[in-house]
């Protein structure tokens, strides 16, 4: 069916429905007042000119996501559904199939974002042609979401958060959620769970020294350990966590550009770490007076792990389904693939059909006798939450509730 574009004259502000509490807004302007007047030798950072509302009570300004969404051989169709699910105008998305996929994968892949019209018209989903080898355990790994962030700064201009997902995961809220909850947020904080107490990590990630084979080869194998171990370094602190994050922009100008030498120091040192991915963003964060302050410690996705966990999550099933709900996050992983849960959550939560685009307030077609509602779009800045933003919203003011908010960043 061919979709059609409805031209707006809606004023840019009015895409907002008043249905967030007062709650963020409240929050924000105590965080605002707890920062200024902290005397910690680190509390210089503080967001009172950073929040996007002005006093007049104005609704705040739309903010944009970018999305690196990666997958190997086998994860075509399931890099599309996550696509659809997450998919919306205000967004840019970078698709990646590593180099295990083949290359009649990518271009099946590239031909469905040109023949997909909303995608076609919007010209904001890029797939990476030259493809990178990702070893799990290696480096290579966070040299694949680099070049991702480079092809966005480059390409994209207006977004203000990166968020990396992978064919495994799943969103638990429409993007009208999202964007109407962040839209009450400073654009300084960056969500990655950290900390600095190791455990059992420091004689398993820290101290071995790895070498990739990624980083020479051209098929994918396991990392070589090294015979010697080394010591924790003296000169920086150690951080480590999950490898889910959603990132802002300046920070990871920051890294990409470097006009501090930290980053690249840092992105050397975990060249020889295993499972980098969980700790070089956590460990430039919190060394860096700049961006130290700016943490948030949790990723926003709902992850169930075996008791003790194993090296990989378990898979989410319909038994997970009201813990992931009641969770607020907006994302969950890992999902096998086409698990009925999936389907449970297009119906309940995300209001996807088969196969299609999630809708949003920017879809005006009529989905009377299952019709396509995008396939009629308006205005991109038309944002309908849903009542179920509300867990979401419980979600971010327990995280930045004035007395744990502090205490929690890089500890």
């Amino acid at each position: 069916m061919k979709r059609t574009h409805i031209s707006s004259s809606l004023d840019h502000r009015a895409w907002l429905l008043p249905l967030i509490s007062v709650s963020v807004l409240s929050l924000v302007v105590i965080l605002a007042v707890s920062h200024s007047k902290s005397s910690s030798p680190t509390a210089d950072f503080t967001v009172s000119d950073r929040v996007p509302v002005n006093q007049l009570g104005q609704q705040p300004k739309l903010p944009g996501f970018a999305y690196l969404i990666s997958g190997t051989k086998g994860d075509v169709t399931r890099l599309k559904r996550v696509l659809q699910a997450v998919y919306h105008p205000r967004n840019y998305y970078v698709l990646h199939l590593d180099l295990e996929a083949s290359d009649s994968e990518r271009l099946e892949l590239a031909k469905y974002v040109k023949s997909e019209n909303v995608l076609r018209d919007f010209k904001n989903v890029m797939v990476v042609g030259k493809a990178n080898l990702v070893t799990y355990k290696g480096p290579t790994m966070i040299a694949s979401t680099l070049h991702a962030v480079a092809i966005l700064l480059k390409k994209a201009k207006d977004w203000d958060w990166f968020i990396n997902l992978s064919a495994s995961d799943y969103p638990l809220v429409p993007q009208d959620d999202l964007l109407h909850i962040f839209s009450y947020l400073p654009r300084d904080l960056n969500f990655l769970e950290h900390t600095s107490s190791f455990g059992w990590k420091e004689y398993q990630r820290a101290r071995p020294i790895i070498i990739d084979p990624g980083l020479y080869h051209s098929k994918k194998s396991g990392v070589f350990y090294a015979k010697e171990k080394r010591s924790l370094p003296a000169s920086f602190k150690l951080f480590t966590g999950s490898e889910w994050v959603v990132l802002t922009k300046p920070f990871l100008e920051f890294c990409v550009w470097g006009w501090d030498n930290l980053p690249r120091t840092l992105l050397m040192y975990y060249t020889n770490f295993l499972s980098s991915p969980e700790g070089y963003f956590h460990t430039v964060v919190c060394n860096h007076k700049d961006y130290q302050n700016t943490s948030v410690n949790h990723d926003l996705h709902y992850i169930k792990w075996d008791n003790p966990p194993k090296q990989h999550p378990m898979n989410l099933t319909l038994e997970h389904f009201d813990d992931m709900v009641q969770s607020g996050s907006p994302f969950a992983r890992k999902f096998a693939k086409d698990d009925p849960v999936l389907n449970k959550i297009d119906e309940k939560l995300l209001r996807r059909s088969n196969n299609r685009i999630a809708p949003g307030g920017w879809c005006v077609g009529n989905s009377a006798s299952g019709k396509d509602p995008c396939s009629v779009y308006g205005n991109p800045y038309a944002v309908k939450p849903t009542v179920n933003s509300k867990r979401l919203e419980k979600l971010i003011v327990k995280l930045l509730d004035a007395e744990t908010f502090r205490s929690k960043q890089c500890k």
